[in-house]
Order: C-alpha cells, then sequence, then structure tokens
C-alpha cells in the first residue's frame, strides 16, 4: 500500500515471548506516531545547515532564521488561520500549548472556562485553579450535550471566558461538532479552543475566517501524533490575544529592552518562545504537513474509516469482546473494548508477547471519561484513590494510522480468537 511506503519502521522485526522474530503491528497511534521517512530526511537534509537563529550573523544563522520564521505561515494555511491577524507558538506539545493559554486568557478569577467530560487531562487540569471550571455533559455514549454547553452558557450569564474542548476523543475517536460549539461560544461572548491532538492529523481542518460565526479562535496539535515525533507542538491563536501582559516563561528571546528597573518584552511570538527553540523539530513538523498536504487529507480520512469499519466489524463477531460506544459515525479511527472476564493491562500484555500487535490500556489520561463510560461510581472511585496503585478500570485502545492494513487487523482478530480460547489458561499465569 502506498501509504505504508510513506513511514519508518513499518516492517520491523521485534522478539515475542518465544525469542522468535515477527513484525511489529502498531495500534497505538493515538499516543504517538512513527516518523514519516520524508521528515527523516528533511532532518537529515537540514543538518548541516543548522545553526542559532534570530541575531546570528553568519550564513548558517541567516538561513535557519529564515527556515524558522517562514515555517510559520505554513502551518498557519494547513489550518486555515489568518496570517494577519492570528500567530503560531511553538512549544513542545499540545499540553504544554494549552497551559500556556491557561496562563495568557486572562488574570481575572471571575473567569469561567467550560470544558466537558470527554476531555484528555490535557485539557482540564491546565484551567483548574485559575478559573471557575464547569463540564459540558456527554451522553451515555460520551458524545457531547450541545444543550448542556447552551445552558451553561446562559447560566453564566457572559462569564465564561473559553469553550475548551477536544476536535476528537483520544478514548471514543468521537469528533465533536466544533463549528456548532463555536457558533454557541461566539453567541454568548466566549472564546473556543479545540484540542487538535487527535483530529488534526486525521482529517481537514480549517479555522475559518475570524468574521465567520463559526470561526475556531485556537487550535493546539502536536507533532508526535502526526508523524513529526521530534518535541514540537503549535498552539495558534490571535496576536492580540498573547501582546498584553508577560509571558509564562521568561529569559532569551522574549524581550527587547532589559534594565534592572524595567522590562520591554518582544512582540508576539517571540515572547512567547523562550530559550533556544527546536528548529529540528519545525524543520520535522513542516515536512509533516506537507507530506500529509501532499497525500491529501480527505483521501486519509477515507482510508481510515475503511479501517475502522472493517475493525469494528470484526471486533463485533466476538460475543467475549465489549465494545464501547460501538457507533462509527464521525469518528477518528479509534476503537475502545474490553475482554470479558481478563484485565485490559493483561490483554495488552499478551498481544504485545505472543502477537507483536502494540495497544494502549488502562485510561487513556482522560479518567473522568473512563468512569463515566464504565459507569464507575463515586464510591468505588474514592476507593481507587486510597489505593492508586491496584489495578484500576480501564480499557484496551486500538488506534490506527495511514499506513495501518486490513491484514493487520485479520492478525488482530486471531489473536483475540487465541486469547479467548485460552482465557483460563491466561488467568492462571
Amino acid at each position: 500500500m502506498y501509504f505504508r511506503n510513506l513511514v519508518v519502521g513499518v516492517n520491523t522485526l521485534v522478539p515475542l515471548k518465544n525469542g522468535k522474530l515477527t513484525r511489529y503491528i502498531n495500534f497505538d497511534n493515538a499516543a504517538t506516531t512513527p516518523p514519516f521517512i520524508n521528515v527523516m530526511n528533511a532532518i537529515n537534509s537540514f543538518a548541516p545547515w543548522y545553526s542559532s537563529i534570530h541575531r546570528g550573523t553568519g550564513y548558517k544563522s541567516v538561513f535557519s532564521t529564515e527556515i524558522y520564521e517562514s515555517s510559520r505561515e505554513k502551518v498557519l494555511n494547513f489550518v486555515g488561520a489568518d496570517s494577519k491577524l492570528d500567530t503560531v507558538i511553538y512549544v513542545r506539545n499540545t499540553t504544554e500549548a494549552i497551559n500556556k493559554l491557561s496562563n495568557r486568557l486572562c488574570k481575572d478569577d471571575k473567569c469561567v472556562v467550560l470544558s466537558t467530560f470527554m476531555e484528555h487531562h490535557s485539557n482540564d487540569l491546565p484551567w483548574r485553579g485559575k478559573f471557575k471550571v464547569d463540564y459540558i455533559e456527554t451522553d451515555d455514549c460520551g458524545r457531547l450535550l450541545l444543550d448542556d454547553l447552551e445552558g451553561k452558557l446562559k447560566k453564566y450569564d457572559g462569564k465564561v471566558k473559553l469553550v475548551a474542548v477536544t476536535g476528537a476523543s483520544n478514548v471514543t475517536g468521537y469528533i465533536n461538532p466544533y463549528y456548532e460549539i463555536a457558533k454557541l461560544a461566539h453567541k454568548y461572548g466566549a472564546f473556543i479552543l479545540v484540542d487538535g491532538a487527535q483530529l488534526i492529523p486525521h482529517r481537514k481542518f480549517d479555522m475559518k475566517s475570524h468574521s465567520d460565526d463559526e470561526h475556531i479562535d485556537f487550535i493546539a496539535f502536536s507533532g508526535h501524533k502526526m508523524y513529526a515525533p521530534f518535541g514540537v507542538g503549535a498552539l495558534i491563536g490571535p496576536k492580540r490575544i498573547f501582546e498584553k501582559g508577560e509571558p509564562d516563561l521568561k529569559g532569551g528571546g522574549t524581550v527587547k529592552v532589559v534594565s534592572h528597573d524595567f522590562v520591554i518584552w518582544e512582540d508576539p511570538p517571540s515572547k512567547e518562545e523562550a530559550g533556544t527553540p527546536n528548529l529540528m523539530g519545525v524543520v520535522a513538523l513542516i515536512a509533516a504537513i506537507e507530506t500529509l498536504q501532499n497525500i491529501g487529507m480527505d483521501k486519509i480520512d477515507e482510508y481510515e474509516r475503511i479501517l475502522l469499519k472493517y475493525a469494528n466489524h470484526i471486533l463485533s463477531q466476538f460475543n467475549d469482546v465489549e465494545l464501547y460506544c460501538p457507533n462509527i459515525s464521525n469518528k477518528v479511527a479509534i476503537i475502545p473494548f474490553n475482554i470479558k472476564g481478563i484485565y485490559h493491562g493483561k490483554v495488552a500484555e499478551i498481544l504485545s508477547d505472543y502477537f507483536a500487535i502494540a495497544v494502549r490500556s488502562g485510561c487513556f489520561c482522560a479518567q473522568p471519561y473512563i468512569q463515566r463510560l464504565l459507569r464507575i461510581d463515586k464510591e468505588k472511585i474514592l476507593k481507587i484513590a486510597k489505593n492508586p496503585d491496584s489495578k484500576r478500570p480501564g480499557m484496551v485502545r486500538l488506534s490506527f494510522g495511514l499506513y495501518n492494513t486490513c491484514d493487520e487487523i485479520d492478525i488482530l482478530a486471531r489473536a483475540i480468537r487465541f486469547i479467548i480460547a485460552n482465557k483460563s489458561y491466561f488467568l492462571s499465569n
């Protein structure tokens, strides 16, 4: 398959528990992705020209500065941002991006932030302690309830500063109606942030015009989830939000003038990028963006939907497999499941040891969401809190990338059939 030829390491052999080598199958792409071959080529090609940026006058410094600064326009274009009104701030990952925004959004403790019950911890914890935080409800299948969103926007009567919502859930894969959410947020005077970590690598995204009611004010995403795992991410939003006030990280590159009596800060985005930037990470990110665009985001979305539909159909044939939120419409290619009677961590271990299949197990940094989906009551949550190192309720997660195949899903099906047939053996070992 063409897509498969674009990714590093797809045919790597790893040892099984019996010592034999077999081809590694990675169904853990929601956690991180391997690099594109083009990304590695871009890094290797640029490496001889790498140098310090911004104030260096040597040829390599000037060249490196041009690469770094011109990259912002490519990122803006990729997400449909406005280069006149928006800025790209480079960070390490989506988590840092959201923390940065939480430090710069407003300093009024009366500000309200609406998060949701389906968020990754990174789009929940940064808001706590700084703002009044409330949570938008989900239905029994884990999908966001727009009526509850509007009800809470009305309830807080103009005090909501931001609606912070995941673009696509890293647990269920559900894609939120972020344009509808944006319209509601703007109607009541709030901004919208979309956590794009699980969305941007899989589906075409457009922030839309600032004059559009459906405009997305802020988007954050990580390179390591889009085939550029070299420690870079991006926060994109209005320049004006970052013009006033102090940056959360202070140091080299953030100032125009400093004395012992005063500081004049740089303009954004420089003010928000303290220290030596991750230029190699930016080179990797741009190479990944170019590769995704060359493939076509619509083609990626279409292909990954085929994988999702095929895997969901296969797993639904097993009576001992419990699928969570099995409705596959409007989802990225993520499937959470459990095998009845076997701890989720044990299932993941068996898949790795006996079949070289990598999955994720646990709560996926979204514990409140998992607790809801598994219908875990508060009493049980308190028991877990008293012994946090004990075995916790959770799920097994399959998450597909553009390089995965239906043949790999067939191998997974055989593995699950084997686990179910030998359940008593695995429970005793």
